[in-house]
């Protein structure tokens, strides 16, 4: 909890120090029995000085272990520091009488409170004996052991499951951080994806008309004005993608990214070859998405980069050993070479891969370049 106790761990800010002196002074109940023998024990005067120095140190050198003023790395300072404690218990006790064997439970309790929970599940049952045996060898202690025995084992056992119970919700804390770190990451990706894979098409669409427009304006002014138009009609589609892609609700369609393709490929002097009739009725939302995705990054490519002359689009139904496949091949004549894994195939990848797909982009033979996307019909139902 923030601003509460924190078991094991010094106080960060001055709530915390409240909170825990609070938490720690219930305990400190326990001292009335040494504090009344001291005061109506019947003890000498050097016996009440020497008693009430050690009670003193044993409060202050207990406060100082569960309030952890060292860090917590140094293992070695709170095992010397419960050594002291049981030393000085022991001491007080035997010297004293049996009214100081309350000290034992203060023992235990600070080992169960500062020590990980693989150590203190044994120094808590070794306070508890050593209270025993101390009892056992002070007169009329077994008296008081009977009354003892269950604070010292519960009361330490109690404070090793509330810092086990701090230290879960603490990783439990960052967990929960860590999760929303990853869905951050994973949704600035998607933008990312999403946006490359919009404005890239569009603005290559634009760029082509704005070309075709500069080189017809001087001689035919009327069709530089369609030209134009058209540039306006696909900078408000891509502001409306752009608009959706960001509230998260766009789902590219076969149909629109085929009508897009043939408008691009046009544009840019390229033969289309695309199936007349190509979407299949069954195709799942996710897979039908992946695949529109896929169409328009090859598209793209083909109009930025191949230099082709004709562009061919395949998609169809393949029945294999494993069951049926829809497959996308987007293929053209132009320079080919090797596929270079940029942002649009990466984002093509990891879209494929999403509904148990897969993508191979290369060189079509001695000439041209080939995307095939392949996904399996029953990993998006």
């Amino acid at each position: 909890m923030k601003g509460g106790p924190r078991i094991g761990a010094r106080p960060e800010n001055r709530r915390q120090k409240i909170v825990k002196s609070l938490w720690i002074g219930l305990w400190l109940f326990y001292l009335s029995a040494p504090v009344t023998d001291l005061v109506r024990g019947g003890h000498s005067l050097g016996a009440r000085l020497l008693g009430g120095f050690g009670l003193v140190v044993f409060v202050a050198w207990y406060l100082a272990l569960v309030f952890r003023t060292a860090r917590q790395t140094e293992m070695r300072y709170v095992l010397l520091s419960v050594a002291v404690l049981s030393a000085q218990a022991t001491v007080l006790s035997l010297s004293l009488g049996r009214e100081w064997l309350v000290l034992f439970v203060y023992v235990s309790i600070s080992s169960g409170a500062a020590l990980p929970g693989e150590i203190s599940r044994f120094t808590v049952p070794g306070a508890t004996a050593l209270l025993a045996v101390t009892a056992l060898a002070v007169p009329g202690g077994d008296e008081y052991m009977a009354g003892l025995l269950i604070p010292a084992l519960m009361g330490g056992f109690a404070m090793v499951g509330i810092r086990a119970m701090v230290r879960t919700t603490i990783e439990l804390r960052e967990a929960r951080a860590t999760v929303a770190q990853l869905a951050a990451n994973e949704e600035r990706l998607r933008m990312a994806r999403d946006l490359h894979d919009l404005l890239g098409h569009s603005l290559s669409l634009i760029t082509l008309k704005s070309e075709l427009a500069g080189r017809m304006l001087p001689d035919s002014p009327e069709q530089a004005a369609r030209q134009v138009a058209d540039i306006e009609q696909v900078s408000r589609q891509a502001l409306v993608d752009v608009r959706e892609a960001v509230s998260g609700y766009r789902r590219p369609t076969l149909p629109g990214e085929l009508a897009g393709a043939r408008t691009a490929l046009t544009a840019a002097g390229v033969q289309a070859g695309l199936p007349a009739e190509p979407v299949e009725d069954h195709l799942p939302e996710e897979v039908e998405s992946a695949l529109a995705w896929s169409l328009r990054e090859a598209v793209t490519n083909v109009v930025r980069h191949s230099g082709a002359q004709r562009c061919t689009v395949r998609l169809e139904t393949l029945q294999t050993l494993a069951g049926p496949v829809v497959e996308l091949s987007v293929s053209d004549d132009g320079a080919g070479g090797s596929a270079v894994a940029g942002n649009g195939l990466t984002g093509l990848t990891e879209r494929l891969e999403a509904v148990g797909g897969t993508l191979s982009a290369g060189p079509a033979g001695k000439k041209g370049f080939r995307l095939l996307a392949r996904i399996p019909l029953g990993s998006g139902s």
